[in-house]
């Protein structure tokens, strides 16, 4: 590894260099020993930046979050950047699909999503420290469980959130360069109806179905979408039964919601936690929970989007809002404690979490005066207007 670049002098191979050696790293969901490996390989780039880092280790398997910081002892809240560096590919993936570039496109796992926004988020926090410290602390989260909930990571992205006057997510941008300002809620529902065993030709009347409770359960949910209102329910998992000519003891459903605020994330719980039999002498045991709270434009974040415009502008492109998105992201964790969050700031390209994920090489250099100019303004600035 090299001696750190100037900003003013990385050209768009250097970046490219850049990604596809994070891109080369591997790492799966779980995976601790890639999980690392791909840790103290950002850890070890930041250092070279002289930022302040650490890997804190979360949950039982002490996946590493890389913690990097810049101004630790500036006065005032900080500037939280929120990034993640596991994808969903499973290992082998770079064998079998190639790190490669066919025209202005760079194939990869996990290009788009999103180890080019961690990237270039690091590359411009170590080139602007490089210049000189900020006026207030600048944060770089890198979170190693984002693809499977961030359940692990989410304690200390919230700890570290509530000392923040407004966080950026290096999630990837969406068609034509644009941020995310407004994220659906995330929430799981997990069911299981326990009835009565008995042979399905003897003693038919005796049993008690699960399957059939089930089913009667999955319909209940499904029927709370509503498109009007935002909210939606996928029942994506059935389970249950023994044999076809056992009427069944037990069956399992496990379903997926999504709404657009905290008020309606109240009343669906309500609805579920009140959900009963239907068929009569049958059990059922009730899980749910939100996942990811909402993530609510709010009058600091339209705030937050024009300070972004103006630098975009400087920067050469125009950035606009997309609508609401149904994806949930780090950023709701932020944007529920009331931070002022600006998300999907990350690398232009396409095909997250396929086979045809990949970045646009020829956005690379712009993006990353675009988060230069965005950290300067928002952490470096005030330190020279004080002077």
């Amino acid at each position: 590894m090299t001696k750190p670049t100037p900003l003013q002098d990385l050209q768009p191979d250097q970046l490219v260099a850049g990604i596809r050696e994070w891109v080369a790293c591997e790492t799966p969901p779980h995976d601790a020993p890639r999980l690392r490996t791909m840790a103290e390989l950002a850890a070890h780039q930041a250092r070279q930046a002289g930022l302040q880092t650490e890997l804190l280790p979360v949950g039982d398997a002490n996946l590493p979050l890389v913690r990097i910081v810049a101004g630790a002892g500036a006065p005032g809240k900080s500037v939280l950047v929120l990034a993640h560096y596991d994808t969903v590919h499973p290992v082998g993936t770079v064998e079998r699909n190639r790190v490669r570039i066919e025209g202005d496109r760079l194939f990869g796992p996990g290009t788009y999503d999103m180890k080019a926004g961690a990237y270039l988020a690091l590359q411009a926090l170590g080139a602007l420290y490089r210049e000189c410290p900020p006026a207030r602390p600048v944060e770089l989260l890198l979170v190693p469980d984002e693809e499977t909930g961030s359940r692990l990571s989410r304690t200390l992205i919230e700890a570290r959130a509530r000392d923040a006057a407004v966080a950026l997510v290096a999630e990837p941008a969406r068609a034509g360069g644009h941020c995310v300002t407004s994220r659906k809620g995330t929430g799981f529902v997990h069911i299981a109806a326990v009835g009565r065993p008995s042979h399905a030709g003897v003693n038919h009347a005796h049993g008690r179905s699960a399957i059939r409770e089930i089913v009667h359960q999955a319909l209940a949910l499904e029927a709370l979408t509503d498109y009007t209102q935002g909210i939606t329910f996928n029942v994506g998992k059935i389970e249950g039964g023994s044999n076809r000519n056992v009427v069944p003891e037990r069956a399992s459903l496990q379903a997926d919601f999504r709404v657009v605020s905290a008020a309606q994330a109240q009343r669906v719980m309500s609805i579920v936690n009140a959900l009963a039999p239907v068929v009569d002498g049958v059990r059922l045991e009730v899980q749910a929970g939100l996942n990811r709270p909402p993530f609510e434009r709010s009058p600091q974040v339209s705030a937050l989007l024009a300070q972004a415009k103006r630098v975009a502008a400087a920067t050469g492109f125009q950035l606009d809002e997309v609508p609401l998105t149904g994806g949930g992201s780090d950023g709701n964790f932020t944007a529920a404690l009331g931070v002022p969050t600006l998300d999907g700031l990350g690398a232009e390209g396409d095909g997250a979490h396929t086979l045809d994920e990949h970045i646009l090489i020829s956005s690379l250099p712009q993006r990353l005066r675009f988060w230069h100019g965005l950290l300067r303004d928002l952490a470096w600035i005030p330190a020279q207007a004080q002077s």
